[in-house]
């Protein structure tokens, strides 16, 4: 019953999470030529207090649960990595998720210390996307891939 309740908020929080960064990239960045200037600035400053303030709870969830699962049910496939397509596609994946997180915090840092540039938040949307995208796969190919 604890892991489906691990479960259940790690995709939630992925949900949300990977929803966020999919309007950004997709959606969000396609207004640039559709809006005028000051009002792209004015959504783009709105979007960012909101996600600034939720953010940090929604990957606490998404890493607890996560963590919480693999303690649950995963770590033995951690053992030996290797041995399994199984444990090497979760090891990849926790690599992603590592990754996610690095930028995430970096990002956060940056922008406390207001040198993060517009410029670099484009880069680190386009990553998180790929990196999401790629963890998505890992997820489910987790599941169906063997060799």
């Amino acid at each position: 019953m604890l892991y489906l309740l691990f479960l259940l908020a790690h995709l939630f929080a992925a949900l949300i999470f990977i929803g966020t960064v999919f309007f950004e990239v997709l959606i969000l960045a396609s207004l640039h030529q559709q809006l005028p200037a000051r009002v792209m600035l004015l959504v783009e400053q709105g979007i960012g207090r909101r996600a600034r303030a939720l953010m940090p709870w929604v990957l606490l969830v998404l890493f607890g649960a996560g963590l919480g699962m693999l303690w649950l049910r995963y770590l033995p496939a951690l053992a030996a990595p290797s041995s399994s397509s199984f444990g090497a596609l979760l090891t990849l994946k926790l690599i992603l998720a590592g990754s996610v997180l690095m930028h995430f915090l970096l990002t956060m840092l940056l922008m406390r210390r207001r040198r993060a540039s517009a410029a670099y938040l484009r880069f680190v949307h386009l990553s998180l996307f790929c990196h999401m995208v790629a963890i998505v796969l890992l997820a489910k190919g987790m599941f169906y891939l063997t060799w």
